[in-house]
């Protein structure tokens, strides 16, 4: 006991990796102090990990992943224990309802996601897209002036509502939903498509104005020199 004391006083802290029962990718190395009781050591592991003191069994390993002691007694101190630089003290959460349980504080796909749809984000204010169409419609303002509306009106004779077909660049295929001017775009015409799979930015709603319906991410509206009919 006094050869144990006596390191305990020589030995000020050590390096130990921490790992958790619960969580699986978590793995730290924190230093302690020898000093330091079993329950000082539980508590400073609460405040990274989650769990509570009361609900903390925690084991001691050496570097060949050899289980050396349980430490049961929180008055005793760590260094009581003999640990060494490297070692590994596991934490056992005995708590079945503690936030570390379940996979929630790992898995994110365990949360639920805020979700919110097309036409209730276009109405809100201050939305990084209206922020971008701002400076976008700012951009364009000038070139938009010098565009004839009927800009590319000769294109559209050959696209019909309801054709097949492909845009550039990229291959993408789906059915044409809409020919004609868009007031929230530029001047000249637009062709509004429905793509097969969700390469799409909208699903038919263009800066608060409505061209057509799709599912959401589907829908584009181009110029018609990108659409081939098929």
């Amino acid at each position: 006991m006094a050869s144990r004391l006596q390191k305990i006083e020589t030995d000020e802290s050590v390096l130990l990796r921490v790992t958790h029962s619960n969580l699986k990718t978590f793995s730290a190395e924190i230093r302690f102090s020898l000093q330091s009781t079993v329950e000082a050591v539980k508590d400073k592991l609460w405040r990274k990990c989650g769990t509570s003191v009361n609900s903390m069994s925690l084991h001691l390993y050496d570097d060949a992943n050899t289980k050396l002691a349980d430490l049961a007694d929180n008055s005793r101190p760590l260094g009581f224990y003999s640990p060494l630089d490297g070692f590994r003290l596991h934490i056992i959460d005995l708590d079945p309802s503690s936030v570390t349980s379940g996979g929630w504080l790992e898995d994110t796909s365990l949360v639920e996601k805020y979700t919110i749809s097309q036409e209730a984000y276009e109405k809100r204010d201050g939305t990084y897209r209206k922020f971008k169409d701002k400076l976008a419609s700012q951009n364009t303002s000038a070139v938009d002036n010098k565009i004839p509306d009927n800009y590319m009106e000769d294109l559209c004779a050959n696209i019909k509502v309801g054709d097949r077909c492909q845009v550039e660049p990229g291959d993408k295929r789906g059915v044409v939903k809409f020919v004609g001017r868009a007031e929230s775009l530029a001047s000249g015409f637009w062709v509004g498509v429905q793509y097969d799979e969700p390469l799409g930015k909208h699903d038919g709603m263009v800066k608060g104005t409505r061209y057509f319906n799709c599912p959401p991410l589907h829908g584009a509206v181009v110029r018609p020199d990108k659409v081939k009919p098929l």
